[in-house]
């Protein structure tokens, strides 16, 4: 695999593409400033539009309203600028594949990806599948959530809402609370990720808080060098924030276990490997987010949360399903794409395939700038079906500690510590799961988390 990597690097090497690469991070980091800066004022103050997620939680519907209509507007000032970035990037990237000799990007992509072990058509497999499977799956979900709201339509502020009009779920009050209960709940996983956790308490490799100027989202990064990770993310005291930690430990946990491969190259690990390690994360810790244990939440509160994570990711399958159906048809239709306007209308397009259930009458023009949103279209191309791929993946694992904890776990921490010494579909095995793109495999996830919620939904009330 080592091999493979490093053959795959000198293939697509070219000296002239080094300031072209260059020219596509500085884009990135424009894109970043942009979006960074968005802030509108709520109740008097200037808040960030991450910041408003905690009122697209409340059940005053007004106000999810209100807040919803101010973000998008702003998001709307934007959109002259964001579609006069893309173009820059359209161009640089067609001339990167050019100059490495690729009939288009997605070619060179490919190959700068590693992506050794499945094809353009897999994913469009996958695509179908999702468009089967899951698809019905999150409009049961959203009519079951519509009817409980009481309204005729639901829109797009109704979809985070709890659907019975319980008041938001507010796990911790600071920081220094989320640390400690991520860490109590870590231990009950595996002694050994508590461990990691503290060590990056103590290295200062958490980057937490939400601030002003702050670039969005969450991610985990490495320091190769010193083979450690580093957490940065938005944390605002919601239950999003407490997955998103989890998540990310997952990926940190992958850094410490293949600490001890000597090679850069056995480290360059795939994402979709990359991203069941963090996915699992979430559901193998699920079970330990009560107070009992240290967590956050009483039963019933933590039956809800598991129920609201476990949805999601049932709806997650066909947004991921339009973010990579997006960027196929952009770099199969590269000149087409470069003009935003052909954008938008393939997104809506797309939107309107997959996202059944959702009512987005009169926002048409806030729907079709939704590739606006995706930072990965923008700074990391084709890095989205690698998330469905891996939540194909943690389900699996998930299953498989179902029935016994420990032995899921020593098999997801041996998956971890192989790095990227062996292909996909091994890599995946070791873990106890199927490296997967077909409608069985998706039916059995989507049927096994369809069960959990009903369990689950009895326990909450």
């Amino acid at each position: 695999m080592p091999m493979r990597i490093m053959r795959s690097e000198a293939q697509i090497f070219r000296k002239q593409n080094i300031p072209l690469l260059a020219e596509e991070l500085k884009i990135s980091n424009e894109y970043d400033k942009i979006v960074g800066a968005q802030t509108i004022t709520w109740d008097g103050e200037e808040v960030t539009l991450t910041q408003l997620k905690s009122i697209y939680l409340e059940t005053n519907r007004e106000r999810r309203e209100k807040a919803w209509r101010l973000a998008s507007q702003r998001q709307l000032v934007d959109r002259q600028t964001i579609n006069e970035l893309w173009q820059k990037l359209m161009n640089v990237r067609r001339q990167l594949a050019e100059n490495a000799d690729f009939p288009d990007y997605r070619a060179y992509r490919w190959v700068q990806l590693n992506r050794f072990d499945y094809t353009p058509e897999n994913s469009h497999q996958f695509h179908q599948a999702i468009e089967k499977v899951a698809v019905p799956a999150m409009q049961r979900i959203l009519e079951r959530r519509r009817k409980r709201l009481g309204v005729k339509r639901l829109r797009p502020w109704d979809l985070n809402v709890d659907p019975q009009g319980r008041p938001p779920l507010h796990p911790f009050t600071s920081v220094e609370q989320l640390v400690t209960g991520i860490e109590s709940i870590f231990q009950n996983v595996d002694p050994v990720f508590a461990d990691y956790f503290r060590t990056m308490q103590t290295e200062n490799l958490l980057d937490l808080d939400n601030r002003k100027g702050k670039a969005p989202g969450g991610y985990c990064t490495e320091y190769a060098n010193i083979n450690r990770p580093f957490i940065f993310m938005n944390a605002v005291g919601i239950q999003d924030d407490v997955l998103t930690l989890l998540h990310e430990g997952g990926h940190a946990f992958h850094v410490f276990e293949t600490a001890h491969l000597p090679y850069i190259q056995q480290q360059k690990i795939g994402m979709e490997i990359a991203e069941v390690a963090s996915m699992s994360m979430e559901l193998l810790a699920a079970p330990y987010l009560t107070v009992n244990h240290g967590g956050f939440y009483t039963p019933e509160e933590a039956a809800r949360a598991r129920i609201e994570n476990l949805e999601l990711s049932i709806n997650f399958w066909p947004y991921m399903a339009v973010v990579d159906a997006f960027q196929h048809w952009v770099y199969e239709n590269h000149s087409a794409a470069t003009d935003p306007h052909n954008c938008d209308a393939k997104w809506s397009q797309l939107w309107d395939r997959y996202m059944l259930g959702e009512d987005w009458s009169g926002l048409e023009d806030i729907k079709e700038i939704g590739w606006h949103q995706k930072l990965h279209i923008h700074q990391v191309p084709f890095y989205y079906i690698e998330y469905g791929l891996a939540q194909l993946g943690a389900f699996q694992v998930w299953r498989n500690a179902i029935g016994n904890q420990a032995a899921a776990v020593a098999a997801y921490r041996k998956a971890l510590s192989l790095g990227a010494t062996a292909p996909l579909p091994t890599l995946f095995e070791t873990a106890g799961a199927r490296f997967a793109f077909d409608v069985g495999t998706l039916q059995e996830a989507v049927e096994l988390a369809e069960i959990a919620i009903e369990e689950l939904d009895s326990i909450q009330g």
